[in-house]
């Protein structure tokens, strides 16, 4: 799941060597850490976040058929 993550985010930004992903387990839950350029964040979140949604909502559904809890946090 790290690597579709990092796939989908490179696909989006103008920086793709500046996309890194760090996999943290905390319990049964595991968190995504996503890191982009400043300047990219923009094209991650998305209007209204709709972008960051829709990536949290693919994280999830793959996560969910390799029965983990996942979550993603977009860190600046």
């Amino acid at each position: 799941m790290k690597e579709l993550l990092a796939y989908i985010a490179r696909h989006l930004v103008d920086n793709p060597d500046q996309v890194s992903v760090e996999a943290v387990m905390n319990g049964d839950t595991l968190t995504l850490q996503l890191r982009v350029a400043q300047e990219d964040m923009g094209k991650v979140i998305g209007r209204q976040g709709r972008i960051a949604k829709e990536i949290r909502t693919l994280i999830k559904a793959a996560g969910l058929r390799e029965n983990l809890r996942t979550s993603v946090d977009i860190l600046d």
